[in-house]
């Protein structure tokens, strides 16, 4: 049984729109750029489409050497995706200590000016190591030792919300919408769910029982679902907030740890090349 990668999708500044790639380079910390900017308020806090939707609005994009942001009637922000060291800045990412570094004044007036709120947008510092969660990855280790033996224990990552990947199953969104579909609502895309990826050849919710996924030498190793709020019922082409998918999925996809959607993963590999079409073998959890 092969299962394939059908999207791969980064999210430059977190919260924000997305991007759709045919390959990403990635690392321990997950597809490149991912998540490696994130805005925060007046106080210091970090910002989401959670209590922002018009967050959604705002588009980066990717160049050879710059972050490029656009959203309505917003001036053109453009930064370098490699900065010299700044300050370090500490925020907390939910209860998460890491480190980011100011993007300067004029990113800030923009953002401030779009938001209708002060806000700065930071990037991840240089010095930054928040690890994905240690326990949860040991405890990974220790129940597929057999095979993955060695797999690495540290996976230091940008702002996400917990992990450097979250994979999504073109199946269960397929299930979903045919549930939202019987509602009355109209079905709803991936993005909604802000994957890194998406794949194709495993059954609905097939991937709730993922120990890994495998390719070669590497592996994507599954080491928690993915608990969802209610951010995937802000329309991303809009920035409405709408009742679904999250009246459905409370009905279908609730568990004493939560409504869940998607699963989180870390991978063996220091560095690497995903591609849209690679193939990976499952392994299941025992």
């Amino acid at each position: 049984m092969s299962i394939t990668i059908t999207q791969l999708r980064t999210y430059p500044i977190k919260s924000c729109a997305g991007l759709s790639h045919d390959a990403a380079a990635f690392s321990h910390a997950g597809l490149q750029w991912d998540r490696h900017w994130v805005m925060v308020d007046g106080d210091g806090l970090f910002m989401t489409q959670r209590q922002y939707p018009r967050m959604a609005l705002i588009q980066p994009s990717l160049t050879e050497n710059h972050l490029e942001i656009r959203a309505p009637s917003m001036p053109d922000i453009s930064v370098p995706l490699e900065a010299a060291p700044s300050q370090a800045i500490p925020v907390r990412i939910w209860k998460s200590d890491t480190l980011g570094q100011d993007e300067g004044d004029a990113a800030a007036a923009a953002l401030s000016q779009f938001m209708g709120l002060p806000c700065r947008l930071l990037r991840t510092h240089r010095s930054a190591e928040r690890l994905a969660n240690p326990e949860l990855v040991e405890a990974w280790s220790g129940r597929n030792a057999e095979w993955a033996a060695g797999f690495p224990q540290r996976h230091a990552f940008c702002f996400a919300d917990g992990f450097p990947f979250l994979i999504c199953n073109q199946a269960s969104l397929d299930e979903l919408n045919r549930q939202v579909s019987a509602s009355g609502e109209a079905p709803i895309g991936i993005e909604r769910f802000r994957p890194n990826i998406v794949l194709d050849g495993l059954d609905a919710y097939d991937e709730d029982h993922l120990a890994g996924l495998q390719s070669g030498d590497m592996i994507l190793a599954v080491v928690k679902h993915c608990t969802r709020c209610n951010l995937p019922n802000v329309d991303p082409a809009t920035a409405q907030v709408g009742i679904e998918p999250g009246r459905t999925l409370a009905v279908q996809r609730s568990f004493e740890t939560g409504i869940l959607f998607g699963v989180n993963a870390v991978v063996s590999a220091a560095e690497g090349v995903l591609r849209v079409g690679d193939t990976f073998t499952p392994e299941y959890a025992i």
